[in-house]
């Protein structure tokens, strides 16, 4: 099971909080919680997307993903520096609704996380042309099986690294029977997280 790595975390909420639910759903056996659905918008094309990703770290008050720089989302990031981030985790009827700032990570972070990947998942990110059309599904497994197997591996391209998603809102939604769902929402202001919470 992939899991997040928590490290010098924030300790007051709603970072707590997050952590506290987080063991919470991984007791309770929850598949796929490293997933968040990224929602981005590209101002030039006036355009929304949704992709699932997988949060590999939450550091400090950063939740960090990996990808290629060149890729669509990147072009939404790049365009409008704003995401919206959610998190279900049905183990528990618990969905984590984010809204945050993004930037790229630092490279020595980003080299750091590359250099101890799997070197296959390496190959592949040295190799796609992220988002880009393709001759066929099995023309990109013919590539990736005859990519110079005599490259290393461990070393990152410029064109994929990190991002760094920091939030300024979290509202934590639990489902209740009924539709009694309790919905509670911290918001940043001037640098003070105010709480409220909202009718379901």
């Amino acid at each position: 099971m992939f899991m997040i790595v928590f490290s010098n975390l924030v300790n007051k909420e709603p970072f707590s909080i997050f952590q506290a639910l987080y063991e919470k759903a991984l007791s309770n056996n929850q598949k796929n919680i490293e997933a968040c659905a990224i929602s981005s918008f590209n101002h030039k094309k006036k355009e929304v997307s949704t992709r699932f990703v997988n949060i590999k770290h939450v550091n400090k008050n950063s939740f960090t993903f990996y990808s290629n720089y060149n890729s669509s989302k990147a072009g939404d990031f790049e365009s409008h520096n704003q995401v919206s981030m959610t998190f279900y985790w049905n183990a528990i009827n618990l969905q984590i609704r984010i809204k945050a700032h993004i930037k790229k990570s630092n490279e020595n972070k980003s080299d750091a996380y590359f250099l101890k990947r799997n070197l296959d998942k390496n190959r592949l990110a040295i190799l796609s042309d992220q988002s880009k059309p393709i001759k066929s599904y099995e023309h990109l497994v013919k590539n990736f099986k005859i990519f110079d197997l005599n490259k290393d591996l461990t070393i990152r391209p410029k064109y994929w690294g990190g991002y760094d998603c920091i939030p300024y809102y979290f509202e934590f939604w639990e489902g209740h029977e009924y539709r009694l769902n309790k919905r509670e929402v911290f918001e940043e202001v001037d640098g003070i997280w105010l709480y409220s919470i909202l009718q379901p």
